[in-house]
């Protein structure tokens, strides 16, 4: 399965609560997401809050996009990435 990073722009910042309602939220989107075969890997988010870069493994880039749509999540930009380990090289 192809792995994508996924950079976001909130202009008012992402602010999910640490508490249920948070942890809802969250598992909506993995739910929203299961039913394109998109795997939310985890997630960067900048100290202001209004950027996230998320690592995603879907089958398409368009798949990561009606996913995106349908947990009402911007997407800046998809870009397909591999894994460098800096200790494969040892």
């Amino acid at each position: 399965m192809p792995r994508y990073l996924v950079e976001r722009t909130f202009p008012e910042g992402l602010v999910i609560p640490i508490d249920a309602t948070g942890a809802k939220a969250c598992l909506s989107v993995v739910a929203n997401n299961a039913e394109d075969g998109v795997t939310w890997v985890h997630s960067y988010v900048s100290d202001d809050k209004k950027r996230t870069f998320c690592v995603y493994d879907a089958p398409s880039p368009e798949a990561i996009r009606r996913t995106a749509s349908r947990n009402r999540l911007p997407v800046d930009r998809i870009t397909e990435v591999r894994v460098l380990d800096p200790y494969f090289y040892r």
